[in-house]
Parts: structure tokens; C-alpha cells; sequence
């Protein structure tokens, strides 16, 4: 084989590892950045973010006392809410224990403030999702509004 034949073919191996190497990177970055809808809501003026608006179809007046799972593994379970924190997760010492690879060891926190329902999403890979946005601060959990860990979906009711 000819010297310049050679150096064609190293040049040519070369060319397609780089190839390969930018591909693989395109796929990565791609999979790494979330999807359009998995953004957190706007940022408001100063570092405040705005808060996710639940749709108004399913804010209904009053507090409710228990969280009803409605899809998922565990569907039909009901936590009964009263003065201490509910948290959900894969952790066994989690109150709502979910078997989920969606969801994280410690995914969400529920607990009484003001009179009202607060949601916090404790760091979660997946995030905690209020209807169709993604919490990203502790938000305020309305009746009937549901409320999705993983793949399980939960709502708060009377």
C-alpha cells in the first residue's frame, strides 16, 4: 500500500471518530436538556418567580383533609391529611411510599401553611408537577387539582 494510500485511510479513521464523538455529544446534550413543557414558569420581576396559576375549572373553596391517589401503582390509596407533613418519595421512611423509577427518594412535601395546601418538590430529578406545570417552589395545592410524582397522579379532596 501506497504511502499517500495511508495516510487517506488514517485521515479518513480519524475523520469518522470525530464524527462519532460529535454525535454521541448531540445525543447527550439533547437528552440532558428538558423538554418545552418541563420548564419552570416565568421569572417575575426581581428574582421572584411567578407562581404556576392551577387551571380555575379546579380551584374550589375550603381545605381538603385527605390526598386520594387516582393513577398509578397505588391507585385508590388515601392519606388522610392533618398537622404533620405528608412526604412522598422512594424512601421507606416516605408517608406515601411510591415504587417508582420516575420518582426520587425524597420527590415532594405536602404540608399545612396559612390555612391552605402547600406543595414543595424537595430537589426531585423528574420534578413535581401541578396539572401541567412544574413546580419549582413550595405552591399552593387547590382542591381536585391534580398532582403528578412520577407516574403516579394524586389530588387533594373534602
Amino acid at each position: 500500500m501506497s504511502e499517500l494510500a495511508l495516510t487517506l485511510l488514517r485521515l479518513g479513521f480519524l475523520v469518522l471518530l470525530w464524527v462519532g464523538v460529535l454525535f454521541t455529544l448531540s445525543v447527550l446534550r439533547r437528552d440532558l436538556r428538558a423538554p418545552r413543557e418541563a420548564r419552570p414558569a416565568a421569572v417575575a420581576a426581581g428574582d421572584q418567580q411567578a407562581a404556576p396559576a392551577p387551571p380555575r375549572r379546579a380551584r374550589t373553596s375550603g381545605k381538603g383533609t385527605r390526598l386520594v391517589v387516582t393513577e398509578g401503582p397505588l391507585s385508590g390509596t388515601v392519606v388522610p391529611l392533618g398537622a404533620t407533613p405528608i412526604t412522598i418519595g422512594r424512601a421507606a421512611d416516605s408517608t406515601l411510599v411510591v415504587e417508582d423509577d420516575y420518582a426520587s427518594t425524597h420527590h415532594c412535601r405536602i404540608y399545612s401553611a396559612g390555612g391552605e395546601w402547600v406543595v414543595e418538590d424537595l430537589n426531585s430529578t423528574n420534578g413535581t408537577w401541578l396539572d401541567r406545570t412544574r413546580i419549582t417552589r413550595p405552591t399552593v395545592l387547590p382542591l381536585s387539582v391534580p398532582l403528578r410524582v412520577g407516574r403516579s397522579v394524586m389530588q387533594v379532596r373534602k
